[in-house]
């Protein structure tokens, strides 16, 4: 009988050949680079409503939060979060990853737990956390129902899980495979499938079906005047970000 996981095998292949380039901002992961103070500010607005922390006056506002960063890579949601107090546990399945990762941060004097391991054996420590992120992670597991129900199980009851990813339609396929790995050559050839994009409806019933509540979907829009990431209300049509809750 097959053993159900969340990892591909495949993709972890193409993120091993990467994982010397996360800290390079000019080099494979720079689209991610940019898009990091975007993410930051959608996960951070929530922290500070939902937990009522203060980031402009406190100097580690996040202190006293546990946050989980499932498929961490080489840190680049882990450092900030860290560095705004929360204490950090970021996991990969890529080794690669972690000891980037790792290094980086022990180069930075942050104090940051990585893993190499599954979100599925980490549940099995039986862990809690006030947080999770899996950013740019859904589209690469094998399932994400049995990935969204592993993350659940992982979360405290009243926590916040954010999960960003890309839609699925003919824009996506456009701007997220052509522009960006064929013409812009922001990412390597082959980097996503279009095949494993999900809509948001997609992404907000997974979340139901393990037992959270959404509470808002935000896109993230390139303004190639500004050459910078936005968020927007409106616009999901190619990547998106979704905060819900576990109550």
């Amino acid at each position: 009988m097959k053993t159900v996981s969340s990892i591909n095998v495949e993709e972890v292949k193409k993120f091993e050949q990467l994982a010397n380039e996360w800290w390079n901002t000019e080099g494979k992961f720079k689209p991610l680079h940019m898009l990091n103070p975007c993410r930051l500010e959608f996960i951070t607005d929530h922290l500070s409503m939902h937990f009522k922390k203060d980031l402009t006056i406190d100097r580690k506002p996040l202190k006293g939060l546990k946050i989980l960063d499932i498929g961490c890579g080489g840190g680049l949601l882990c450092e900030p979060m860290a560095r705004l107090g929360a204490e950090v546990l970021g996991i990969d399945v890529v080794e690669k990853n972690i000891k980037v990762a790792s290094l980086h941060a022990k180069k930075m004097k942050l104090d940051i737990d990585y893993r190499h391991i599954s979100a599925e054996d980490l549940l099995r420590k039986k862990p809690k956390f006030d947080v999770i992120l899996n950013m740019e992670v859904i589209e690469h597991v094998e399932s994400p129902a049995f990935f969204i129900d592993i993350c659940s199980n992982l979360l405290k009851t009243r926590g916040l899980i954010f999960c960003s990813t890309i839609n699925k339609n003919f824009k996506s396929y456009l701007f997220a495979i052509l522009g960006a790995e064929y013409i812009m050559q922001w990412l390597p050839k082959g980097t996503h499938d279009w095949n494993k994009f999900i809509k948001p409806s997609e992404l907000s019933k997974l979340f139901f079906d393990s037992g959270l509540k959404v509470k808002d979907t935000k896109g993230f829009v390139f303004n190639p005047l500004a050459w910078s990431w936005e968020l927007s209300k409106r616009d999901f049509t190619v990547n998106y970000s979704i905060c819900a809750t576990k109550e």
